[in-house]
């Protein structure tokens, strides 16, 4: 069954909904962001979550120790890099590691294998102002011919919602997908979107 994950979670009330419908992991950003949290909003959240609800902190470009240390004051399960991060660094983290690859090309799909993390999320291509979370698709016809070990830890973002989700299930067969902006109305997230992205990917599986 295709897990979901929703990201930029920013109060306690979206947070316990989305868990309460069905959520997997919950992502909270500390990089530079509409939707950025501190540590201690996001551990007020987490606090408050079931231990069975993955928790996962986005980061940019962040010192190392800065985001050992964030991992460990909120709790998170997974640390999700959105940035140039190489394989040194993700070795030097020693934690678990979603990293996300931007994917415009061929090129772009090549590279996915050669990060070793637990998970790899593959999202539209960088925008002018934030890494990620620009809620616009990419062609999902480049991952076609990939790997089916890299499918089992396949992450797919980028503008997805309840009208597209099913249709990149069917053709992307990943083991989670991912949503943000798509799920808000007015900036914010809107309980009504989230349930009903939640339910259509949950009847897909």
């Amino acid at each position: 069954m295709t897990k979901v994950k929703i990201c930029g979670i920013t109060d306690a009330e979206t947070a316990r909904f989305a868990c309460e419908f069905g959520a997997d992991a919950l992502g909270f950003v500390f990089a530079k962001s509409k939707r950025q949290v501190s540590p201690i909003q996001a551990q007020a959240i987490i606090l408050d979550l079931p231990s069975s609800i993955r928790k996962v902190g986005v980061f940019v470009n962040e010192k190392i120790e800065n985001v050992k240390w964030i991992f460990s004051k909120c709790g998170l399960d997974y640390v999700q890099l959105h940035g140039d991060e190489s394989n040194s660094y993700i070795k030097s983290l020693d934690l678990p590691v979603i990293k996300a690859v931007g994917i415009g090309s061929k090129a772009d799909v090549e590279q996915i294998s050669s990060y070793e993390a637990d998970y790899l999320l593959v999202d539209s291509p960088k925008g002018t102002t934030y890494q990620g979370g620009n809620g616009v698709t990419f062609d999902w016809e480049l991952l076609k011919d990939l790997d089916e070990s890299i499918r089992k830890r396949l992450i797919v973002a980028g503008g997805l919602d309840e009208q597209n989700v099913q249709k990149a299930i069917c053709e992307i067969r990943p083991y989670i997908v991912d949503a943000s902006s798509s799920l808000e109305t007015d900036g914010k997230k809107d309980m009504t979107k989230i349930a009903r992205f939640i339910e259509k990917v949950k009847r897909c599986s």
